[in-house]
């Protein structure tokens, strides 16, 4: 699900005729400060990072004065929130709540409904999950028919909405389905929706995520990669993206697990099948190494794109192996592999003598595959073992070797920070 950040939701939800708090955005603590001014009263400065809980990690804060503004937005703009750091803060004006509620609407493609869920609850301002079941109001829609008045009406009494404005939240909750309808959302929430003293129902939060699939058919979301990120995307995840946008032969995946490289014992894998790369991963981790990133090349991807996927994989800096783990028989041609991971070899093992690296391939053209392997690194600094079907499903062999050669790359001298600097 591609994450949209909480201003632009709110646009969206504006859009729709919901009230939302009056404010703007901000990229530095000048631009805060004159909001607040613009505002005249007193704020919440929110961090506007793709996460979730802000709250609770110091990225949501009150300041009362455009001064206290300043500061306090100097302070957000200068931390992380839940390990990102935050290049925009939204400046709103602070609302007199009397109440919160929660609304949501997500896809359940749990195989009895696959289908838009609307859920509606009295208890507001904390996640979804943690509220008790019963505390909680759920409807199924039918794509065909949406979301009719009545139902809205109904999910609104049954979650315990006040009578006083239970006409309103139910017309809240029907303008939020359309929105999540015509943006092809995965899921779209507004928690809380509040209750001012006034009796004004306001939408002081959004979150919304769309259908990665979907992201095209909306430019003005500002979507740059149609992944689920919880994160604003690294120069890594850009890479990784130009790889799979710009080549749909087959697939090119790579996402990056950790940014930490500090670890001595870290390595770059490439996988080749999701389920078999899954395993592949784990067998590391119980091993002992650390997973840079995840992989996958499979459904019949040209060497090409192999190449691209295997060199971004060795380019990470602070690694100190490479593993190929093709842990199932692929249908595929597997000569379009073994030639993608021999031309990032040759280009990235010369500058780092002694890198290690454990390749299994096995499938169609295995033995042809087994040959390019074996000649085209023939000769190079590095230490490289190749297994075939023999060791398909033996994960904990291949990563044995793995963490076998890692140590005594590392015992002799290799150096983990050696690799280029691709960013």
């Amino acid at each position: 699900m591609a994450r949209v950040p909480e201003h632009i939701g709110k646009g969206l939800l504006a859009e729709a005729g919901l009230l939302t708090p009056r404010g703007e955005v901000a990229v530095d603590a000048a631009g805060a400060r004159r909001i607040a001014e613009y505002l005249g009263k007193p704020v919440v400065v929110k961090a506007q990072v793709l996460a979730g809980r802000r709250g609770r990690a110091g990225g949501v804060r009150f300041a009362q004065t455009p001064a206290e503004t300043w500061q306090v937005a100097s302070e957000i703009l200068a931390a992380e929130v839940r390990g990102q750091e935050v290049s925009s803060l939204l400046i709103e004006e602070r609302l007199d709540i009397v109440a919160e509620f929660y609304l949501g609407v997500v896809v359940d493609s749990a195989r009895g409904i696959r289908a838009p869920v609307v859920m509606v609850s009295a208890t507001g301002g904390m996640e979804i999950e943690e509220v008790p079941a019963d505390l909680v109001a759920r409807s199924v829609v039918d794509v065909r028919l949406g979301l009719g008045g009545y139902q809205a009406i109904n999910l609104a009494r049954r979650a315990g909405i006040p009578s006083g404005v239970l006409q309103d939240v139910a017309a809240v909750t029907s303008s939020l389905y359309e929105v999540f309808r015509t943006h092809e959302c995965r899921s779209l929430e507004i928690n809380p929706l509040a209750l001012t003293r006034d009796q004004q129902v306001v939408a002081a939060d959004c979150r919304m995520a769309i259908d990665d699939a979907a992201a095209f058919r909306h430019p003005t979301l500002g979507i740059e990669i149609a992944r689920d990120l919880n994160r604003q995307p690294t120069a890594f995840d850009r890479m990784a993206w130009a790889i799979e946008e710009g080549d749909l032969r087959g697939t090119g995946y790579v996402a990056q697990i950790s940014q930490d490289m500090d670890a001595a014992a870290t390595v770059g894998f490439h996988g080749i099948g999701g389920g078999g790369a899954i395993l592949g991963v784990d067998a590391l981790n119980r091993a002992g190494l650390r997973v840079a990133n995840y992989a996958d090349t499979s459904g019949n991807p040209p060497a090409s794109k192999v190449y691209r996927v295997a060199k971004l994989i060795l380019s990470q800096p602070g690694i100190s192996g490479y593993c190929l783990g093709g842990f199932m028989a692929a249908s595929q041609e597997q000569w379009h592999q073994a030639h993608g991971v021999v031309r990032a070899l040759r280009e990235e093992i010369p500058g780092r003598p002694g890198f290690p690296a454990v390749i299994l391939i096995c499938g169609n053209g295995e033995e042809e595959s087994m040959e390019i392997l074996r000649d085209g690194t023939a000769g190079l600094p590095g230490r490289i073992e190749l297994y075939g079907s023999d060791h398909v499903y033996d994960t904990e062999f291949i990563a044995g070797r793995m963490r076998a050669l890692v140590e005594e790359y590392l015992g002799a001298g290799g150096n983990a920070q050696d690799g280029p600097d691709a960013f």
